[in-house]
């Protein structure tokens, strides 16, 4: 009766660990897209690639989108392990002059559930006269240039109010020395430390940026870096959260009438 009972057992526990392990996974080649300038009346258009590297198929419920102005395309089809895709979104840039960043949030029975992809760029209104280059292109040529690998970070669940670091690694693929001088955020809600200050031709820096939310609901924050790079408009950065009243109220359990919180 023992034997029976362990092989019914083992046999439970190996069907748990088969289901657990089962899953779609939808996995995108980047999250962020800089259109850079963009004329006002056009509609920018961007693909997001993705592959399913789970061993479940994928289906993809629906795409939402921060606003209206943004108009996400993706498969209505299940997704099969080893199967690619793309979800497209669309900007439309008419009426809307000066710099946008914009949000798609991906609803599937993948792992995880939901996930964001983000859109920036800046509308040059029509009527705009060309402006003169400031610099040469000898100027140019010769600019630090800020090179940042991965341009989004995820907080995950932050308490309103409480201090929290993310990490980015940039680098001077320039010609000349780099200096990044300040940040601008619409919230006034982040502060910056790199190290070096200065960053030489070819070399590498550690930027830390430390958010401090102040409202809660889902939060997105756009930080520009201010720097000494020419060569583009503007470097943006993006921190992403999910601001709580308490992360102590979230992560406790009843056990034996004592609250105990998850480690």
């Amino acid at each position: 009766m023992k034997k029976i009972y362990l092989l019914l057992t083992l046999a439970l526990m190996v069907l748990t660990q088969g289901m657990v392990s089962a899953q779609g996974i939808l996995t995108f080649e980047k999250d962020t897209h800089e259109f850079g300038n963009v004329s006002e009346g056009v509609q920018a258009v961007y693909e997001f690639k993705f592959k399913n590297t789970g061993n479940q198929p994928v289906v993809i419920s629906h795409v939402q989108a921060s606003c209206g102005c943004t108009t996400p395309e993706w498969p209505k089809e299940a997704i099969l392990p080893g199967k690619t895709g793309v979800v497209k979104a669309g900007y439309n840039s008419a009426g809307r002059p000066g710099a946008f960043s914009k949000t798609l949030t991906i609803t599937s029975n993948g792992k995880p559930e939901t996930q964001s992809l983000f859109i920036k760029g800046t509308v040059v209104p029509k009527d705009a006269a060309p402006a003169p280059s400031a610099h040469s292109a000898e100027e140019v040529a010769k600019s630090p240039k800020i090179d940042v690998a991965s341009t989004t970070f995820d907080f995950g669940k932050l308490e309103k109010g409480q201090k929290a670091t993310a990490k980015f690694t940039l680098k001077n693929t320039g010609k000349t020395d780099l200096n990044v001088t300040g940040i601008q955020t619409a919230c006034n809600c982040v502060a910056f430390k790199m190290s070096p200050s200065v960053v030489k031709a070819g070399q590498s820096a550690k930027l830390e940026l430390t958010y401090s939310p102040q409202v809660l609901q889902d939060r997105i924050e756009a930080v520009t870096l201010v720097s000494n790079d020419i060569t583009v408009s503007s470097t943006t950065l993006t921190l992403k959260a999910k601001v709580v009243d308490s992360l102590a109220k979230q992560s406790s359990v009843k056990v034996n009438k004592a609250s105990v919180p998850f480690k």
